[in-house]
């Protein structure tokens, strides 16, 4: 029976939004693969805003509308890399293609989220990879699933058993910022078993929350980078913090997601 998206009011269950949702992300992320392939070439600033925007517009022309008509109430979060607290009520938090310039340069890590925040607090999420099919799902208090199967973080009790994960900082970050990662960077390739640096960051959150990767680290990250991961890590049993091992929040300075058995190690390498 084919997939069919229905309009929800107030009254549905959180469980059946994220079906919904579900079903809408799907459908933008067969448009962003339709688009994907060959190498999008350019040769300045300008050109790869305008290829990136073109892809996120591809998605958001099909998802807007159709998340719009799920929670006509909620509020829609304009721009990706936007940080910090939301103000009351419910909106939506999507990252149209996650991983854009991997999509632009014809790399397979990208994917379509939208996650539901409810009081600043993530209430549902969709994570979906167009490549390969599969969709990550997570409801709070409902656990964290792939197509349905639970996820469930690893019980590796040992950092240098432990394959870890950082993103990069941003273009045009700051200075401060870029010399952190580096400098933890460096840190975990000495404790660790093995360090992968690679965007975007919620693929890394997806292996976390998935048991295959013990450890992901980052600084200054983005609301949509971040509020994804961070649910389904947290449903899956993961533990989030920020680098320093405090309560983490979409305005803290750092980011940390590990399986709960190596999560003070890692706050003791990240605060060396």
């Amino acid at each position: 029976m084919p997939e069919t998206l229905q309009t929800t009011d107030a009254a549905a269950s959180d469980a059946d939004l994220l079906d919904q949702t579900a079903i809408a992300v799907r459908a933008a992320g067969s448009a962003l693969r339709e688009r994907f392939g060959e190498v999008v070439r350019y040769q300045t600033r300008e050109e790869l805003m305008r290829a990136l925007a073109a892809n996120d517009d591809t998605v958001l022309d099909i998802l807007r509308p159709r998340l719009t008509r799920l929670r006509p109430e909620a509020g829609w979060v304009e721009e990706e890399l936007d940080g910090g607290a939301l103000p009351s009520g419910e909106w939506w938090v999507v990252d149209p293609a996650e991983g854009n310039v991997n999509h632009l340069h014809a790399l397979p890590d990208w994917a379509v989220t939208a996650t539901l925040v409810r009081e600043n607090q993530p209430v549902l999420t969709v994570v979906h990879l167009p490549l390969t099919g599969e969709t990550y799902t997570a409801l709070t208090g409902a656990g964290a699933h792939l197509d349905g199967r639970p996820l469930h973080v690893a019980q590796t009790a040992d950092l240098g058993l432990s394959i870890v994960a950082t993103s990069q900082a941003r273009p045009d970050e700051d200075e401060k910022v870029v010399r952190r990662v580096g400098s933890s960077i460096t840190a975990m390739l000495f404790d660790a078993l093995v360090v992968r640096t690679a965007v975007p960051a919620t693929l890394h959150l997806l292996n976390v929350a998935a048991g295959r990767i013990e450890v992901f680290w980052q600084f200054a990250g983005a609301r949509a980078d971040l509020l994804p991961g961070a649910l389904l890590v947290t449903e899956a049993g993961g533990q989030i913090t920020d680098a320093e091992g405090r309560p983490w929040t979409p305005q803290s300075e750092g980011f940390l997601a590990a399986a709960p058995g190596v999560h003070a190690e890692a706050v003791a390498t990240l605060s060396r």
